[in-house]
């Protein structure tokens, strides 16, 4: 007769799940560790992270009916091989686990159709699902429940799968016994660390998201500190770097390209709402708004290099949105030449935001006399 935990486990295959694994909940040992956190102001603008913390440590302050907690991770198709000539294509890049429809949405159904699975086998059982959402530290109760260890760059990491998966949990009152937890396997690997341009990883299994190129054009809502902004690259959603120098992960392997992980930048930048609506609309694109998105491409367009994004440029100096204005002006200060300095002159005067003429004074003042 199969246990609990191999009914879940067979359920969740039978729905897609690369892996599932299961753990008593009672709290986890990261208290002092997620309140060090909080203190150093490492949430940067995700100030939900601040609060819940009780929550964050056992779900049971919320949920005092919950036994156990069911992890399982979706997979998700790697990157392809970054292309070698984006600054004269301007084309973008966008981490791979957000192409196509929000995952979210997907991963959450089959959550619910594995509860609606293990319904008959546990009668009377109860079940709550999550995806990336609610006060659940999401890796700590991967690790916990067999699937991984966590890895030095932070991400769950699996000998055979890597890390391009998605997480999912179920709470439930049903009592399933723990999965073995793995052992670590980065031994004395640093590449993730060294790949990573803005220095987001520490080297101690902690990263400073402040410094994420994720973070930074997804979660990150105001401006872009300018230091950080030449280590984007050509990202202008999420990051994979540290996954794809990840040996866990293998080579790269050739592959179709998908033109929507290497969008064309001066499009996006004539992108009012409506199109950003129409284009975007169901997908993780949306989280960090069309505000957003242009911000991060107007940073890597200034770090083209290319004097072809000079025009389009020049016209987001005339965008609704002043953080839009703001990075248009820093890239133009980037990329210079005359049609730089000139669409900037004329913009310094009248630019109502002080935010915005501060940055065209400091993109005139960096342009060669």
């Amino acid at each position: 007769m199969p246990t609990p935990a191999e009914i879940v486990q067979r359920e969740a295959q039978a729905l897609g799940f690369i892996l599932a694994g299961c753990a008593p909940i009672d709290p986890l040992p990261r208290r002092a560790f997620l309140e060090r956190w909080i203190a150093e102001g490492r949430a940067g603008e995700m100030r939900y992270l601040n609060r819940r913390t009780a929550q964050r440590i056992d779900p049971r302050t919320d949920h005092p009916w919950a036994r156990s907690m069911i992890v399982v991770a979706w997979p998700y198709r790697p990157p392809p091989p970054p292309p070698d000539d984006w600054r004269a294509t301007l084309r973008g890049r966008i981490a791979a686990y957000a192409l196509g429809s929000d995952y979210h949405d997907h991963v959450l159904a089959r959550l619910q159709r594995l509860a609606a699975r293990l319904a008959p086998h546990f009668p009377g059982s109860r079940y709550l699902s999550y995806v990336d959402t609610g006060p659940i530290l999401e890796r700590d109760w991967a690790v916990r429940a067999g699937l991984g260890w966590m890895g030095r760059h932070t991400l769950l990491l699996q000998r055979a799968r890597g890390s391009y998966f998605l997480l999912g949990e179920l709470l439930t009152d049903v009592d399933v016994e723990a999965t073995v937890e793995a052992p670590d396997h980065c031994g004395t690997c640093t590449r993730c660390i060294d790949v990573c341009p803005t220095g987001a990883l520490a080297g101690d299994y902690t990263m400073d998201p402040r410094r994420c190129i994720s973070y930074l054009t997804i979660e990150h809502h105001s401006a872009i500190p300018s230091p950080l902004r030449p280590g984007l690259g050509n990202w202008i959603f999420g990051c994979d770097l540290c996954q794809e120098a990840c040996p866990w992960n293998g080579v790269p392997q050739p592959s179709a390209t998908d033109e929507r992980l290497l969008p064309h930048l001066p499009t996006l930048l004539s992108l009012d709402d409506d199109a950003f609506e129409a284009r975007f609309r169901g997908t993780p694109m949306m989280r960090p708004g069309r505000r957003g998105l242009l911000r991060n491409t107007c940073v890597v367009l200034g770090n083209s290099g290319n004097p072809d994004a000079v025009p389009v440029l020049v016209g987001a100096l005339r965008d609704a949105e002043p953080l839009v204005r703001q990075h248009a002006a820093w890239a133009l200060g980037r990329l210079g030449g005359a049609a730089a300095r000139q669409a900037l002159e004329t913009t310094r005067r009248p630019e109502p935001a002080a935010a915005v003429r501060g940055e065209i004074e400091d993109a005139l003042a960096a342009l060669p006399a």
